[in-house]
């Protein structure tokens, strides 16, 4: 305990050196916690988005594609499913629920989607939680109007609309349209709250207006005339029956029904379908890009390793200073293994400030950032404790600090008292 008291005093006598090698310490672990806490939570964040979700059905593609498309927005279908796929599928004796989604509108960069009221009462986010509504309309009366529009958080936050709100769609994904739907004005009914998934970046319209749209488009340009009215669109609702869709969510009674029904699926010889599970394709996805949660691993045990380093030339350069310091600790009966000890004590006392001021550094920075993060890109980032394996990994940090110490502690452990009391020039 003498030794500790005497290290932390000796760090204190050249605090302003010892403060700057703590900050590197500290900023590299800053990094290195941030970089997994954004791991950890980009990888929840998928998973929350389909958590409710038993399959996935859409046009015969790859895996990782349907559900980029149908669930993140990124790319877009090969081909479109047929209407009568849909309504089999929904008599099926395993299926408890089935959200239809028909894409290719969009609306200053954001994803239109045509759905039914379904996806509003089963859609399920993060632990099995249901989509509420945060301002407008109650859910069960979303849709009433035929352009009712509900919208995610994001999107509400980022254009400034509110719940009456007129709004116009634009035909495709794109950013920038020239092709937009002036004809058929929409209404903001109601606003989604904040889910942290991809929801939140969309806006969501009745399949009957989805359609509405689209009459008399061909090719993506819309013929002389052709278009519906509001008030035509509007008396032949019940005739506005798409003829196709893009993809369909399906929950099941049971989850031992899964794979049978995918096998069906994928069989269905009417048209060529593709049936995924999310879980299981999400792990492909991960295994994909796996390299580049490496790449960033890497990059931030670099930094810390140079952090450490960083100490290490601290101790070096110091020690020639403090020769006669731990000579005058010899003469007062002070052995060489514990001036060696003493260094190795203020090197784990410098590890472990290191590490307490960045963990303190990492979990600010998330802090300020979490707003910006679900604002500008939808990503929820939850401020957890280190999981167990991440305090190994610390732990692992300030043991490479001692290590790193045993360096100056030799050389300290090799010095004699008269060494240190020779008067050099």
């Amino acid at each position: 305990m003498n030794l500790v008291i005497l290290a932390w005093r000796s760090l204190l006598n050249r605090r302003i050196s010892i403060a700057l090698t703590i900050i590197t310490i500290a900023f590299s672990i800053a990094l290195l916690v941030v970089v997994e806490q954004l791991r950890q939570e980009v990888r929840q964040g998928f998973y929350r988005s389909v958590s409710g979700v038993d399959l996935i059905v859409g046009a015969r593609t790859a895996p990782i594609q349907l559900l980029l498309y149908s669930v993140f927005g990124i790319g877009g279908a090969t081909n479109n499913i047929d209407w009568q796929t849909y309504e089999e599928l929904t008599q099926l004796s395993e299926v408890a629920w089935a959200v239809p989604m028909a894409l290719g509108d969009s609306h200053r960069g954001y994803r239109v989607m045509g759905t039914s009221k379904a996806f509003f009462d089963a859609f399920k986010v993060g632990n099995q939680e249901s989509l509420t509504v945060q301002s407008g309309r109650a859910k069960e009366a979303l849709f009433n109007d035929l352009f009712d529009v509900v919208i995610g958080s994001q999107v509400a936050s980022q254009l400034g609309y509110a719940v009456g709100d007129a709004i116009v769609l634009s035909h495709g994904t794109g950013n920038v349209s020239l092709q937009n739907h002036d004809q058929l004005p929409f209404q903001v009914a109601a606003v989604l709250s904040p889910t942290g998934t991809p929801i939140d970046q969309q806006l969501y319209v009745s399949l009957e207006a989805h359609h509405a749209l689209h009459v008399g488009w061909e090719s993506g340009v819309q013929r002389r005339g052709a278009g519906l009215g509001l008030a035509e669109a509007r008396a032949l609702r019940e005739e506005l029956k798409p003829e196709t869709l893009t993809a369909i969510f399906l929950g099941l009674k049971t989850r031992v029904a899964v794979f049978g029904l995918q096998r069906r699926v994928n069989e269905y010889r009417v048209e060529p379908l593709s049936a995924i599970i999310p879980g299981i394709t999400l792990q492909e996805l991960w295994r994909i890009s796996g390299l580049a949660e490496q790449v960033l691993r890497v990059v931030a045990f670099l930094v810390v390793v140079t952090g450490l380093l960083g100490m290490l030339t601290v101790l070096l350069t110091t020690l020639n200073e403090r020769r006669r310091e731990m000579a005058i600790l010899r003469a007062n009966g002070a052995r060489p293994h514990q001036i060696a000890t003493l260094l190795i004590w203020e090197a784990g006392l410098i590890a472990m400030a290191g590490i307490g001021v960045g963990l303190v550094v990492a979990y600010v920075a998330q802090w300020l950032a979490a707003p910006f993060l679900l604002d500008k890109l939808g990503i929820y980032l939850n401020l957890n404790w280190p999981t167990l394996w991440q305090w190994g990994i610390l732990g692992a940090i300030w043991l490479a600090g001692l290590l790193v110490a045993l360096i100056p502690a030799f050389l300290a452990y090799r010095r004699t008292l008269a060494d240190g009391m020779q008067v050099r020039n």
